[in-house]
């Protein structure tokens, strides 16, 4: 069995993990082992996973920084961004610890924290109990109650009501180490009443062994407030990603989640949003990139349970060489859910003839005053824009490339960062040139 080596793991290291951590974090950890030992990893045997068994990347030799060894890296020396106008501060995640540097509390707003998890449990105690695992459900996911039982630290954007950090926040999650390793983080959202901000996360791997990442994300968007979630991933092919993302929403609240998949190697992609206050909006985007054997899976489920919400959906898949795009999205409304206004998109371009894409759309819906749809398109480059390019001049490799640029860029319309939109439709274009081949030094920005 695979799990019984990360049974027999926390069994005995137990007291090593709880002491890396804080008691918040370690009173959760029971019962997710508990879970853990029930149901274990996922598999292709549950029809949500039926394309991607992820269990398979736990079957291997990987090590777990239980004794919080320090990683030999100084990431604000490593790392150098210089997009204009992206972010007054600068954080990071090396594996699952934070690295922490103090004087990025500058420049944020009164009572604003952002910084490392432990340490907020510490100052914030209250306010973390309530919101840590309480939005992450793991009685049906064992890759959340793995990352519970085992992850030592994350980071925490903590926003006070009528609070707004006016330039984004970045994270980013370097991937360092010197023998395959299991990466357990977590990322903790809380706006409370008409707070404001915008986090981007970035993924980089730098050294050239096997990565099993799971990291789970909470966002607590309360009345009126403004949550952006911008993701982009540009691991090695040696990455395996699991992330899992929770969103509760209350009344009016708006949250952006949205990724965009560069270049890795496996990636299963979680959404669960609930919004739960009346006239909520959600909005989730994707964008994949893939090719080699690349695997990139999205999952989103949407819980309508007031009247009033809007949601709109739109995940889209660039497939080349031989990878595999897998997309399921499913919109819930519940019977007190009238006036629901839900929309869901995913269109894939697969540009040979060995890549795979399997797609999977649903609406299951219990009111009956409700507007929601769902449209689904998979197929080739256009033949006649194609021939209209080329008629202009235009070699046939440069036209295909344009044509791909072009598909992507209204997931990119949904980024609400002017500067991150540029960069990102400049990496795109090297991605599509085969420029972009893995990481370094933060190619998102330099």
């Amino acid at each position: 069995m695979i799990e019984q080596q990360y049974i027999d793991l926390f069994q005995q290291y137990r007291s090593e993990i709880d002491s890396n951590s804080v008691n918040i974090m370690n009173e959760q950890r029971d019962a997710a082992f508990k879970t853990f030992k029930e149901i274990g990893f996922p598999t292709s045997k549950i029809e949500d996973y039926i394309h991607s068994d992820v269990s398979r990347a736990f079957d291997a030799d990987l090590g777990l920084n239980i004794r919080d060894i320090p990683i030999p890296v100084n990431p604000y020396d490593t790392f150098k961004c210089d997009v204009p106008n992206l972010a007054t501060n600068l954080h990071f995640l090396v594996n699952d610890r934070y690295y922490d540097n103090r004087n990025q509390i500058e420049g944020l707003p009164k009572g604003v924290y952002a910084g490392g998890m432990k340490e907020f449990a510490k100052l914030y105690p209250k306010i973390f109990k309530e919101h840590y695992g309480q939005g992450a459900e793991y009685s049906d996911n064992g890759l959340v109650a793995y990352n519970t039982m085992f992850v030592p630290d994350g980071f925490v954007l903590y926003l006070p009501k009528n609070t707004e950090v006016e330039k984004p926040i970045q994270l980013i999650n370097i991937l360092r180490g010197g023998v395959d390793l299991s990466v357990n983080r977590r990322i903790l959202i809380i706006a409370e009443k008409n707070a404001k901000a915008k986090l981007l996360v970035c993924d980089h791997a730098i050294d050239d062994v096997h990565f099993v990442v799971t990291q789970v994300t909470e966002i607590f968007a309360d009345e009126t407030s403004v949550v952006d979630f911008y993701e982009l991933e540009e691991n090695s092919t040696k990455v395996t990603r699991l992330s899992s993302l929770f969103t509760e929403q209350q009344s009016q609240s708006h949250v952006i989640a949205s990724n965009i998949t560069l270049h890795n190697g496996y990636t299963r992609n979680n959404y669960r949003f609930k919004l739960q206050g009346e006239h909520a909006h959600a909005t989730i985007g994707g964008l994949a990139i893939a090719d080699k054997q690349q695997h990139v899976d999205n999952y989103a489920f949407l819980d309508h349970q007031m009247p009033n919400c809007t949601s709109n959906e739109l995940f889209k898949y660039v497939l080349q060489e031989r990878s595999t795009g897998v997309f399921c999205g499913k919109i819930l409304v519940e019977k007190d859910a009238q006036k629901t206004l839900a929309y869901q998109t995913n269109r894939n371009l697969v540009t040979s003839p060995d890549a795979k894409m399997f797609a999977k759309p649903q609406l299951e819906i219990y009111a009956d005053d409700v507007k929601c749809s769902h449209g689904l398109t998979t197929g080739h480059l256009d033949d006649e824009a194609m021939f209209y390019l080329q008629t202009r001049g235009i070699p046939e490799a440069e036209a295909k490339m344009l044509l791909m640029v072009a598909f992507t860029k209204d997931v990119l319309d949904l980024i609400n960062i002017e500067s991150l939109k540029e960069r990102l439709e400049f990496l795109i274009d090297k991605r599509f040139r085969g420029e972009l081949m893995r990481c370094g030094n933060c190619n998102v920005c330099k």
